[in-house]
């Protein structure tokens, strides 16, 4: 038995370029400057649970998202007037309300029975329907329709919804992995990006509405004509009228101009849009076209023929990451409503550095556990498993550096399980060639027979491991994903080293020190179970399937009552911002904390090492979390770290529950 020559060439050469890609992670930032520009500079990017990032907290502009829904109530009262042929002699807005005057008074009832139709019920969180709006007539000949607090609360709250998702699909035009979006209070977005980012981009990415419009120019102080600016102060007389909107689009990407080199946005429209579009075209050849994104004029080209192919241009004096920024903001979509920057800040680990510090301690003990196990097991064939469970490590390193991954703690999990899954094709595969070797065997025939009957077992387990990460990547977000993610590669992984370079080592080491046999014992000399003891487990049949149907119906009770124990990832919480006099010590806060039995308890340095951001659990019975818990848990900290001082508490939305349940 012989290894062949290019087998092990492609092996080393695959292992040499793992370890090449892999070595910046545990290089320092002045030792990787010093590596030739050919060599692998990348590395893994961490997570917000692993190493902070920017914190921002976006506002839902209430006084800008009144007045948008007030001029679309008057063009909505306009209309249902016309269609009930009751004339006006206005519409106008009086204050936070709509005030409509009638022509003639006689018309009064049919007005307010025409206009409270477009009084739609707001959904609250008790699903009760309440008016958006107050109808009510005055002076005779006025009817007035005021936007009720509930029908802005639920407005608010719907703006927010729509804005999630909006917010997510532009951080992931940019290419930020992993990110923490969710809403915190009625009005406000929270959203924590992993790492160092540029503020002033983040604000433009995340607190631009991107309501991209198409108009044409007109005569300066004609009616329906408003001055718009662009970024240099240029202003244009740009009719009120929208020819096309921007919500036609459906793809926009950065080129560069061929004859200046410059960065242009080129978009395409829909199939209704681009028809739309070059009929614009077609009757305003040698007019004047401006292009605007929310009350800004971005170019105002002139039409200098029919545009039929459903596709346009947007030039200007923008830099690559303008153009880049423009172009995720066209192609996720314009928000509902304006979003304004509240508070912006640099935030520290999201598990805070405590938990991160025990959660690497316990990998490193619980690896060296593994690898004392296999030694103790199998003595010196117990190395090149070990041998294997690193090259798998690095390797599944290599990979995430290589695809672009963000590791996170779930994603350090999968890691861990992956290893778990690679010791067992080890002891799979010094089990079977131990008895072969058993049997009489040759050290080559051992080796060989060993491999082959261990090799459909691991291939079926690996398999059926890799469809559960298929699942949990394909149907997960975030950090599901990230577990997903390294879980996959480690199993993908460890069937190349557990299987083929291990395979390749045995022969060789077989081939040089020219075995006849092979013996693996273990390190010491003793055994758990003894060689030739025989399991009747058939004689237990009975009894092992009653206790397992037992354990099986069980289950299923207790996951539909009282059904699972959902964190404040599931199900929400409340968020208190503590600071301190001096430095808080994080683990003696969780400790304080805990002891209040407030379930589970998640800390994060904030800002700097005097504020901390603290998240609990939303507390049995409650809608919303009750400050005076949380005040309670502020001031039991007291003791464990100098003078803190809460915030107000706000409610937290939960951050993973929309893709895995539905909420109350």
């Amino acid at each position: 038995m012989k290894n062949s020559i290019a087998k092990v060439m492609g092996y080393m050469l695959v292992i040499v370029l793992g370890l090449l890609v892999a070595l910046p992670n545990v290089l320092s930032d002045a030792t990787l400057s010093r590596f030739p520009s050919f060599m692998p500079h990348e590395r893994v990017s961490l997570g917000l649970d692993l190493r902070g990032g920017s914190h921002l907290v976006l506002e839902v502009d209430r006084p800008a998202m009144l007045d948008e829904w007030l001029q679309s109530l008057t063009q909505e009262a306009r209309t249902a007037l016309l269609e009930a042929r009751i004339q006006t002699r206005s519409i106008r807005r009086d204050g936070d309300a709509l005030a409509v005057t009638l022509a003639n008074p006689a018309q009064l009832a049919a007005a307010r029975q025409a206009l409270a139709v477009l009084n739609n019920p707001a959904i609250t969180v008790t699903g009760t329907g309440l008016p958006e709006l107050d109808v009510f007539t005055t002076g005779g000949d006025t009817v007035r329709m005021a936007p009720t607090e509930q029908g802005i609360t639920a407005r608010l709250g719907h703006a927010v919804d729509q804005s999630l998702e909006v917010i997510r699909q532009r951080v992931d035009q940019v290419g930020v992995a992993e990110p923490t979006i969710q809403r915190v209070g009625g009005d406000r977005v929270l959203v924590q990006l992993p790492g160092e980012q540029d503020p002033s981009r983040l604000r433009a990415l995340l607190g631009t509405t991107a309501k991209m419009s198409f108009h044409l120019l007109g005569e300066p102080g004609a009616a329906g004509v408003e001055t718009l600016r662009d970024d240099e102060g240029r202003s244009y007389p740009v009719q009120a009228t929208v020819l096309l909107a921007g919500d036609r689009l459906t793809d926009a990407r950065v080129q560069f101009d061929q004859q200046g080199g410059q960065p242009v946005v080129s978009f395409r429209f829909d199939g209704v849009g681009a028809e739309r579009f070059a009929r614009i075209t077609s009757d305003n050849v040698g007019r004047p076209f401006a292009i605007v994104l929310d009350d800004k004029v971005l170019s105002a080209p002139v039409i200098r023929e029919p545009i039929t192919g459903g596709a346009g241009q947007i030039s200007g004096d923008f830099s690559v990451d303008e153009a880049n920024t423009l172009a995720a903001l066209l192609r996720a979509g314009a928000l509902p409503a304006k979003l304004t920057v509240i508070e912006e800040r640099t935030v520290g680990a999201d598990l805070g550095g405590d938990a991160i510090e025990m959660g690497i301690v316990s990998g490193l003990a619980g690896f060296g556990l593994v690898v004392a196990f296999i030694v103790a097991l199998y003595g010196a064939w117990g190395l090149l498993a070990v041998l294997a469970l690193t090259l798998n490590v690095i390797l599944t390193f290599a990979g995430l550096t290589i695809v672009g991954a963000t590791l996170t703690l779930p994603g350090i999990a999968g890691i861990v399980l992956g290893i778990g899954l690679a010791v067992d094709a080890n002891v799979l595969i010094n089990e079977r060639i131990r008895e072969e070797a058993a049997k009489g065997r040759g050290a080559f025939a051992a080796i060989d027979q060993g491999f082959a009957k261990a090799y459909s077992t691991i291939i079926d387990s690996n398999v059926t491991a890799l469809i559960a990460t298929v699942l949990l990547f394909w149907f997960g977000s975030g950090p599901v994903r990230g577990f997903a993610v390294t879980m996959g590669l480690g199993i993908a992984i460890s069937m190349f080293t557990a299987v083929s370079v291990v395979r390749v080592a045995m022969v060789a080491i077989a081939r040089r020190w020219k075995l006849k046999t092979i013996t693996i014992k273990p390190l010491l000399p003793f055994k758990l179970i003894k060689d030739g003891t025989r399991i009747d487990f058939m004689k237990a049949r009975l009894f092992g399937i009653g206790v397992s149907a037992f354990l099986s119906i069980s289950s299923i009770i207790l996951f539909i009552t009282p059904g699972l124990n959902y964190g404040v990832d599931f199900k929400g919480g409340i968020q208190l911002e503590l600071s301190t006099t001096g430095p808080a010590d994080l683990g003696r806060l969780r400790s304080g904390i805990e002891g209040l039995n407030l379930g589970e308890v998640a800390l994060q340095e904030f800002g700097d090492s005097n504020h901390v951001m603290l998240r609990l659990e939303r507390q049995p019975g409650e809608s919303r979390p009750r400050p005076t818990r949380s005040q309670r848990s502020a001031r039991r900290s007291r003791r464990s770290t100098p003078r803190p001082r809460s915030s107000e508490p706000r409610w937290l939305a939960p951050k993973s529950a929309a893709n895995w349940q539905r909420q109350d």
